[in-house]
């Protein structure tokens, strides 16, 4: 499983993202120890209380646990993890919360520890914990069986196409997958040898080369979003010069804005525009589908929680009335009989509980192929759509333009690489 963990505050903010039911398919809670309260809200706002006592102001360890993709883990064995990576950070016996998310055909938990020591009112240092769920990580890939991905292996493997959050969040504003930006301008700056070459290479994908207002490299895309050249190739700024020298010839980002406007004209915008307005009726079906799915998923699981629960109250009664009162009660437990009952009863209570287990386990594995079909359905359609954005991506880039600035160098070269909108 990939771990990811953080040291933070917040109670009530996690407390909202932990229980987000519009993001997610599915969430519950299925852990609360050491806590007063036994809900997930309470018992973070209870961590807060108790962290006013002491200094400490990040009183919250967050721990995110997500297995492979295809693979849908059990509740057992999100807490068999999560039990390891409290002992390896030295958090163990801290109250707790566990909660399991289930979103777009996969299953991930999230584990949220109080750092405060009850006892000592104190923080728990968690020094080097990255370096230490790093390993934790390879040993649970390694144990289950699973392929190694690369940002594990030893001698590194990583994505070139990594990015920041701050990417992220950036592409995220124009719905693009950041991904394809970072594939587009990075294959540009491979292929390319000179600036000229730079920009032949980047106006094919629909990208356009321009001086940044601190004299250095940006690309701007049909949008007129800016991004750094050599944040988001993945090169160091004096390999940028090296190859392409000094920005000053290039336009600023300004006329690069006003070119583009000149390039993207009205007639593209709508094109753009009824392009995205089908795309969108294309997807309402899946969505409605998956809002319907997840409505029946969830009644199914409530309709087996409340079965099983009014079925455990009938046996734990029938357990009960195992037990004799009175004198007959007394003789029990003066020759042991009631101890003896005591105790199968103890193993039916668990064998019960076993069972139930298995019941969720087995419904939730099968909801989730279930969803996961879906998600696989939803995905050919935007591999498709995101084809079609792409072609028209293209015909954009390489339309006339009425005042097209001297500094533009035509070419006739295709376009070869994928391109959003």
């Amino acid at each position: 499983m990939i771990l990811k963990a953080s040291q933070r505050s917040g109670a009530a903010q996690l407390s909202s993202h932990l229980l987000n039911g519009v993001e997610n398919d599915h969430v519950e809670v299925i852990e609360v120890r050491g806590f007063m309260a036994d809900d997930l809200g309470g018992a973070l706002l209870e961590a807060y209380a108790i962290s006013k006592a002491t200094r400490c102001r990040q009183y919250l360890f967050s721990l995110s646990l997500n297995p492979p993709k295809d693979y849908v883990a059990s509740e057992k064995e999100f807490l068999s993890a999560i039990d390891r990576a409290e002992e390896t950070l030295g958090l163990t016996d801290q109250p707790r919360v566990v909660v399991v998310h289930e979103k777009e055909g996969r299953r991930h938990a999230h584990v949220v520890w109080s750092r405060i020591d009850g006892e000592a009112m104190k923080a728990i240092p968690m020094s080097h914990f990255k370096r230490k769920l790093n390993a934790l990580s390879r040993d649970l890939y390694f144990d289950h069986g699973w392929e190694l991905p690369n940002g594990l292996k030893t001698h590194g493997g990583r994505n070139p196409l990594n990015f920041t959050l701050a990417e992220w969040q950036q592409a995220k504003r124009q719905k693009i997958d950041p991904r394809e930006i970072k594939q587009a301008i990075k294959g540009a700056w491979e292929r390319s040898d000179s600036l000229k070459g730079l920009q032949s290479a980047l106006e094919d994908q629909g990208y356009f080369l321009a001086c940044g207002d601190r004299r250095g490299f940006v690309v701007l895309d049909t949008q007129g979003e800016v991004y750094a050249l050599s944040r988001w190739a993945g090169i160091k700024a004096k390999e940028v010069k090296a190859k392409l020298g000094s920005p000053d010839q290039l336009a600023s980002i300004d006329e690069a804005k006003a070119m583009i406007r000149s390039k993207v004209t009205d007639q593209m915008r709508g094109y753009i525009a009824q392009v995205k307005d089908r795309h969108e009726e294309q997807l309402a079906p899946l969505r409605d589908e998956h809002r319907s799915m997840k409505e029946a998923h969830a009644t199914e699981r409530r309709k087996l929680r409340e079965g099983q629960e009014k079925r455990w109250v009938k046996e734990t009664k029938a357990r009960s009335a195992r037990l004799n009162t009175g004198m007959r009660g007394l003789f029990d437990r003066l020759t042991g009989k009631a101890k003896a009952t005591q105790a199968e009863n103890l193993l039916e209570a668990r064998q019960c509980a076993a069972r139930d287990q298995a019941q969720r386990t087995f419904m939730i594995e099968a909801q989730m192929r279930e969803r996961q079909t879906l998600q696989f359905r939803f995905h050919a359609l935007r591999q498709k759509q995101r084809e079609e954005r792409r072609l028209l991506a293209q015909q954009i880039v390489h339309r006339p333009s009425r005042d097209e600035p001297k500094w533009v160098q035509p070419h006739t070269r295709q376009p070869k690489v994928d391109l959003s909108i």
